[in-house]
């Protein structure tokens, strides 16, 4: 990963907003154990676009996701903020990341009976928060949402679903942004526009 020089301290000086200290994770047993992560130690900071980069079955989304709280370490620690989320239970899990984490997933993770406008929205009607109409229509105007609003997801493209997917993340202004290969399904201009975005 290439990192872009910077002033002396910037990084540095950033709150830590989620960690995994010495993280494994190990799927199987015996013969058939397969280390997805193998001692793996980041800290993700407010403000740092942070990529992930390696060859397919490196262990990126498992990463990502046992650094979201989506899935556990098999040993070591992550944390979102002070929170340890191998020691949080299920429900303080869920209003940990209810209220402070976004996900963009791979693979979309849409609910198929649910316009457009309904996904995006949807975090935010199961936390019983208020939409803030101004960074909505910010959101949807950014990734060119604005005549989709009222599709479900079976008739949109799946760049337009995955711009979808990105407001949803991005609509309850969460502390931190997991995304998994976020611009995947983007030409290259959307691609550049949702990054930007991020």
């Amino acid at each position: 990963m290439e990192k872009k020089a910077m002033k002396k301290g910037d990084i540095t000086s950033k709150k830590v907003v989620a960690r995994v200290i010495d993280g494994y994770k190990i799927y199987g047993k015996g013969d058939i154990e397969v280390r997805a992560l193998n001692g793996v130690s980041i800290d993700f900071k407010q403000g740092v676009f942070t990529a992930i980069m390696g060859p397919s079955g490196s262990g990126k989304s498992t990463l990502l996701h046992c650094s979201a709280g989506l899935d556990k370490l098999s040993e070591g620690v992550a944390r979102i903020g002070k929170t340890d989320i191998g020691k949080a239970n299920d429900r303080a899990l869920t209003m940990l990341r209810r209220r402070s984490v976004g996900f963009i997933f791979q693979s979309f993770n849409l609910v198929p009976t649910l316009t457009a406008k309904e996904n995006i929205l949807l975090p935010l009607s199961i936390a019983g928060k208020k939409v803030d109409k101004k960074w909505f229509d910010d959101l949807v105007k950014v990734l060119g949402l604005e005549s989709r609003l009222n599709h479900l997801p079976s008739e949109m493209s799946g760049g337009q679903q995955q711009r979808v997917a990105a407001a949803r993340a991005l609509a309850s202004r969460p502390d931190i942004i997991f995304a998994d290969e976020p611009s995947g399904n983007l030409d290259s201009k959307s691609s550049a526009e949702l990054l930007k975005f991020l």
